[in-house]
């Protein structure tokens, strides 16, 4: 994959096996905590893994003991000198940044190796599924630094993840959830064994490469607009098209002929 080639500041990308790319949060002095360079390289890389066709699921971790810490508190200072359209910019440059990677084509598996607070839980909301290492744990520690829990997408996230009666209660007392309560919640998917947070994301990430490629996309869409809609309607149109557009494909023919021929099907995208 050509992307793969281009260096970054705050990230570390490398194919894991076919098809799937790992991502690495590479600020591990200071737990991976977020910088405007950060959102920059965030957003440039879920636009450059977008154009590989060759790139099936993304596996977002973060190096040394956290996943990600939010916002580095070190930058904050300047935040309040900002005017108001100057603090608008500010956050619209935070936010395309989860945007991009919430709305890349293909899966996004966050493995949350540690510590996700503030804007390191949005990050892992933004991805499609979660898997928890036994140390991860995670809060919404925006109203501890005197601002809101209706950032960067959490609001909206956490409250379709946990429902609201949950999220206002994080959300309102800033509290830590640890990986067990996680996974009760439904924050997480899974609870990995120790040290092997990284092993279980590319074990889920090798079951969704082995299936079409253009399946598991239009399902993610699938998925994700309907989360927009209230009508049940119009999720059933949204489905039907993406039905219709998968069988004119290649892939469902080749998996009706190794059915029959009792073989795995070898799936191309086209």
């Amino acid at each position: 994959m050509k992307s793969l080639d281009k260096a970054y500041e705050t990230l570390i990308l490398e194919q894991l096996s076919t098809g799937v790319v790992v991502v690495t949060l590479n600020r591990p002095e200071r737990f991976n905590a977020m910088t405007n360079t950060m959102f920059g390289e965030l957003e440039a890389m879920a636009l450059a893994l977008n154009q590989e066709d060759d790139c099936r699921v993304v596996i977002l971790t973060g190096a040394g003991k956290a996943f990600c810490a939010g916002y580095d508190l070190a930058d904050a200072d300047e935040l309040t000198g900002l005017g108001a359209l100057g603090m608008l910019d500010q956050q619209e440059r935070a936010a395309r940044a989860l945007l991009s990677v919430r709305s890349m084509r293909v899966p996004v598996i966050a493995a949350v190796n540690g510590a996700a607070a503030g804007g390191g839980l949005a990050l892992a909301l933004a991805a499609d599924i979660r898997l928890a290492a036994p140390e991860a744990k995670f809060n919404a520690a925006f109203v501890r630094i005197g601002l809101s829990a209706g950032d960067l997408g959490t609001s909206w996230l956490l409250t379709r993840l946990i429902g609201p009666a949950a999220t206002s209660e994080i959300c309102f007392t800033g509290r830590l959830v640890d990986a067990r309560e996680a996974v009760r919640l439904g924050m997480v998917n899974q609870v990995s064994e120790p040290g092997a947070v990284l092993d279980q994301a590319r074990r889920l990430a090798a079951a969704i490469v082995s299936n079409s490629p253009g399946g598991v996309q239009l399902s993610k869409r699938a998925l994700q607009a309907n989360l927009e809609i209230s009508s049940y309607a119009a999720a059933l149109e949204l489905e039907n098209r993406g039905q219709a557009l998968l069988t004119r494909s290649t892939d469902m023919p080749e998996a009706l002929a190794a059915f029959k021929e009792k073989r795995q099907p070898v799936f191309t995208g086209a």
